[in-house]
C-alpha cells in the first residue's frame, strides 16, 4: 500500500516542499530512516537527524527552517506530532479495511447485521445475534447465543463473547480475550467439597471501549458485570463478576478486581494492582503499580504500598525503611550506652 506525498498532505492539511509524487510505503523512527517510508520530527533534540535520515518523507512543523542540505520531501503542517498520529489512525482504518464472509464460518438462526461485516473464517455467530454495521470479525471468534453488538467494533482473532453480552459502539477487543465467563462462585459444603453457584447474568460493555489481549470478564451472578463507556482495559486483567468501571477509567495490565467491587471514573489504575471484593473506589484515584486495595478509596486519593496507604505517605516511609538497617544499630548503639 502506498502513498504519495501529495495525497499524505490532504489527509493531514498540509504543504508538500519538494517531490509532491515521492512514494511511501511503510513507517519509520526518524533516525531508522530508510527510502521508501515515512517518518516525522517534533522534538528539537533529535532535529539533527533530518539531514541524514533517509525517509522519503518527513513530518514537520510549519515553524521548521532547514539549516543544511535535505534529501527528505517535507510536508509541513500545524502539530508534527498530532498529524503522524491522525496518520497512524488513518493507516491503521485502511490496513483493517475488510469485508465479507469468508468459509469456513458458522452463522446460527435468527442473526441480524449491518452493512460492511467482516466475518473471518473457523468464526461461529450464535442464535439470535445482532450486530450494527462495519463490524469486523477476526477468524477463530466465538460469538455465543443472543448477544448484541453495536457499530464499528473490532474484534481480533480468537475472542471469545459468551451469551447474553451486550457491547456497545466502537469497541476494540484484542486477541484472546474472553467476555462473559462464569464468575468464580462457589458454596463451601460441610465435607469440604464446593457446590457451584450458577452465574445466570451478563456483561455490558459501553461505547469507545478498548480491551487488550487475554483479558478476561466474569459474567454477573445476578444482573450485570458493567464497563462504562470510555474505560481502557489493557492486557491479562481479571475482571469478576458484579464488578462496574466508570467511564474513562485506564488500567494497565496485570490487574486483577475481585467480585462485586465498583471503581468511579477518570481513575487510573497501575498494573499488577490487585482488589478486594466489594469495595467502594471514588473517582479520579491514582492508584500505583503492585499495590494491594482492601479497604474502600474516597474521591481524588493517590495511593501505593501493599496494603496501600496514601502515596506521600508512603514515599516518606519507604526513606526510612531504606535505612532501616542503620537505624537499627544506631538504636542498639544507644542502648549499649544507656546499659
Amino acid at each position: 500500500m502506498k502513498f504519495t506525498a501529495e495525497q499524505i498532505a490532504g489527509i493531514l492539511e498540509g504543504e508538500v516542499v519538494g517531490n509532491p509524487n515521492a512514494e511511501v510505503a511503510t513507517l519509520s523512527k526518524i533516525e531508522e530512516g530508510v527510502e521508501g517510508s515515512l517518518t516525522f520530527l517534533s522534538n528539537p533534540k533529535y532535529a539533527n537527524y533530518i539531514y541524514t535520515t533517509k525517509a522519503t518523507i518527513t513530518i514537520v512543523n510549519h515553524s521548521f527552517v532547514p539549516e543544511n542540505e535535505i534529501s527528505t520531501t517535507l510536508i509541513k503542517v500545524e502539530d508534527a506530532y498530532k498529524s503522524f498520529s491522525k496518520l497512524l489512525e488513518y493507516y491503521n482504518q485502511v490496513k483493517l479495511m475488510k469485508s465479507g464472509i469468508e468459509q469456513p464460518s458458522v452463522i446460527s438462526e435468527n442473526v441480524t447485521y449491518g452493512d460492511n461485516l467482516y466475518l473471518g473464517s473457523f468464526s461461529y455467530i450464535g442464535k439470535n445475534v445482532k450486530i450494527g454495521a462495519n463490524v469486523k470479525i477476526y477468524p477463530n471468534c466465538f460469538i455465543g447465543d443472543n448477544v448484541v453488538i453495536g457499530d464499528d467494533c473490532v474484534f481480533f482473532a480468537g475472542v471469545k463473547i459468551y451469551s447474553e453480552t451486550i457491547i456497545g459502539n466502537n469497541c476494540n477487543i484484542h486477541s484472546g480475550s474472553i467476555i462473559g465467563s462464569d464468575g468464580f462462585g462457589f458454596a463451601p459444603n460441610p465435607d469440604g467439597s464446593f457446590t457451584k453457584i450458577p452465574q445466570i447474568g451478563n456483561v455490558i460493555i459501553e461505547d469507545n471501549i478498548d480491551i487488550g489481549s487475554c483479558t478476561t470478564i466474569d459474567r454477573a451472578t445476578i444482573g450485570s458485570t458493567i464497563i462504562r463507556k470510555g474505560v481502557k482495559l489493557d492486557n491479562q486483567i481479571q475482571i469478576a463478576h458484579n464488578v462496574e468501571i466508570g467511564e474513562n477509567t485506564v488500567i494497565a495490565a496485570q490487574t486483577g478486581i475481585a467480585g462485586s467491587t465498583k471503581i468511579g471514573k477518570n481513575c487510573m489504575i497501575g498494573g499488577q494492582v490487585g482488589f478486594a471484593g466489594h469495595l467502594i473506589i471514588g473517582d479520579n484515584v491514582r492508584i500505583q503499580a503492585q499495590s494491594g486495595i482492601g479497604k474502600n478509596i474516597r474521591e481524588g486519593e493517590t495511593l501505593q504500598g501493599s496494603p496501600s496507604f496514601n502515596y506521600g505517605d508512603w514515599n516518606k516511609s519507604y526513606v526510612h525503611f531504606r535505612n532501616l538497617p542503620k537505624i537499627v544499630a544506631e538504636v542498639e548503639e544507644l542502648k549499649k550506652k544507656i546499659n
